[in-house]
């Protein structure tokens, strides 16, 4: 079997051989509408689905021999068609989306022989671009007599790329290109009647800065349970198409099918993109372990998420406010990217999603899709919040056998190293909120990196919260923390509150754990078990 890795090309993929999980019932039925906008997260088909697409348009119906859509396609008609992929924005150029519009405009123009429209009183660049684009596709339609089709790929790219960056002159840009955006996407309400499809795709919709406010609003199709599968693998094209795959993938860990699907699912399902909650599985972290027969991380080792860490460096409240908590749609699904409500954009980005619906209410559950966001998110937030270089896996390895051999002076160490090579910066020195805060945030985030254990950070106890307690599979650790006060303190409260009576039925080994943090020295300064 051949693996699509990097192909992002429907013909590629089609007169390659690769193997392709057939979504072409739905981009039939998608086609029948006018215009769309799609969120899905990034590598996960969003330009695959685009090229399917434009090979429809383009009548190219030997490339879907075989597939779906051939059942119900009858006439394979061929419309002019305006492809843009604000991938290829150039980063470096600060006028670089100006010139990548104008730069796909003119070349239409001179392969198709259309005379570029010239008005030298129009003294704005971004109001000529539209007003070009506007012509364009009204000469398209009367030279074919057929109305044309546009695809704009990954749109919000240039924008994210300077989305809280702290650079006036990112700020600037960001400005002018939303500025651009907006008399752009204008262009389609002035030429609705010359359109016959229209189609957005990108992370995040910047609604709230009116970009689409000249636009009729497009179909959002991004929380629609019609097309929630549309981008990614059902568990049961998982299991039908790859049935060969996970055969071999099994052969080579020595283990199971059975146990090769559960960590599949645990590793990289878990998407749910309607309330419907079908379980969707990242499609590019799944070839890659089949094509690699290897469970990786790939998805998150593909590119780091530097605008989300961006935004969530201003917010002071921990990722434990976001995790397996209950949201009314309108706040997380309402597309501002700021960094006053970064929620919106953790769960457009694919870090969080829906995992329950509760529809007396009308509130949805939003967690970490799987085992590879969950690590590899709060890795990535560790490693930015602890301003580390060097990869904080060693470290977790440490931790998590010294907790399997319950070696807790060794544990004591590693904390107490790891906290004392933190910036001293970085401390709040004033506040003592700040500062109480800080440290709760800093142990939640090392807590939480330990992900092969079951962690409790603030658990509700019948007398209590305790801070923090673990549960391996033949030991239980309870936590308690104190800034600037005594280990002794700590674990009088861990007896006085009764946190270990829950697990004395256990049968486990229950170790309690004080542990007193120094505002003055950044790290731990007291530490006594029993």
């Amino acid at each position: 079997m051949k693996y699509p890795i990097g192909i992002q090309s429907f013909e590629t993929l089609r007169k390659g051989g690769f193997v392709y999980v057939d979504k072409t019932d739905l981009v039939y039925q998608m086609v029948q509408g006018h215009v769309y906008f799609l969120s899905r997260p990034r590598r996960f088909g969003k330009s695959l689905l685009v090229s399917t697409l434009r090979a429809y348009f383009e009548g190219r119906k030997d490339l879907f021999e075989g597939l779906k859509i051939m059942d119900l396609e009858k006439e394979w008609n061929v419309f002019p068609l305006l492809h843009f992929d604000l991938n290829l924005v150039n980063k470096q150029d600060p006028d670089g989306l100006l010139n990548y519009l104008f730069d796909v405009i003119s070349k239409a123009e001179q392969t198709q022989g259309i005379e570029p429209l010239r008005d030298e009183s129009t003294a704005s660049p971004t109001r000529d671009v539209a007003r070009r684009f506007a012509h364009l596709i009204e000469e398209l339609h009367r030279q074919s007599g057929r109305q044309v089709a546009v695809l704009i790929d990954e749109y919000d790219k240039p924008l994210l790329d300077l989305l809280e960056t702290g650079s006036a002159s990112d700020a600037s840009r960001l400005e002018a290109d939303r500025e651009t955006l907006k008399y752009f996407f204008a262009t389609f309400k002035a030429a609705d009647d010359h359109l016959r499809f229209v189609l957005l795709t990108g992370i995040t919709k910047f609604s709230q800065v009116s970009m689409f406010s000249g636009f009729n609003q497009p179909d959002d199709i991004s929380f629609d349970q019609r097309y929630d599968t549309l981008c990614g693998i059902t568990e049961s094209e998982l299991y039908s198409v790859f049935a060969e795959s996970i055969q071999a993938l099994a052969e080579e860990d020595g283990c199971s099918v059975a146990q090769i699907k559960a960590e599949l699912k645990d590793r990289y399902d878990g998407y749910h993109f309607s309330r419907k909650l079908t379980d969707v599985y990242n499609p590019f972290s799944i070839i890659n372990a089949f094509a690699k027969r290897s469970l990786g991380d790939f998805w998150f080792a593909s590119g780091t998420p530097s605008y989300l860490v961006r935004l969530l460096s201003h917010t002071q409240e921990d990722v434990m406010k976001y995790t397996s908590q209950e949201y009314a749609i309108d706040e997380f699904v309402n597309y501002k990217a700021d960094a006053a409500q970064p929620l919106p954009m953790i769960f457009q980005s694919g870090y969080l999603t829906i995992k329950s619906y509760d529809r007396a209410f009308g509130l949805y559950r939003l967690d970490f899709p799987n085992n590879e966001v969950r690590q590899g998110f709060l890795t990535l937030l560790a490693n930015d919040y602890f301003q580390k270089t060097d990869s904080t896996q060693p470290w977790i390895v440490q931790v998590v056998k010294s907790l399997q051999s319950g070696d807790l002076e060794l544990t004591r160490r590693l904390f107490t190293s790891f906290l004392a090579e933190t910036p001293y910066a970085m401390r709040p020195k004033k506040d003592q909120k700040d500062r109480e805060l800080y440290f709760h945030y800093t142990f939640y985030l090392i807590m939480r990196l330990i992900s092969c254990y079951t962690v409790y950070t603030e658990k509700q106890m019948s007398e209590g919260r305790a801070d923090c307690i673990i549960e391996t599979q033949g030991k239980v650790y309870i936590f308690e923390f104190k800034l600037d006060g005594t280990a002794d303190e700590a674990l009088r409260q861990i007896r006085d509150r009764g946190y270990a009576r829950a697990y004395e039925a256990s049968g486990r080994p229950i170790y309690k754990i004080g542990v007193s943090f120094s505002s003055k020295t950044g790290t731990i300064d007291d530490w006594k078990t029993e």
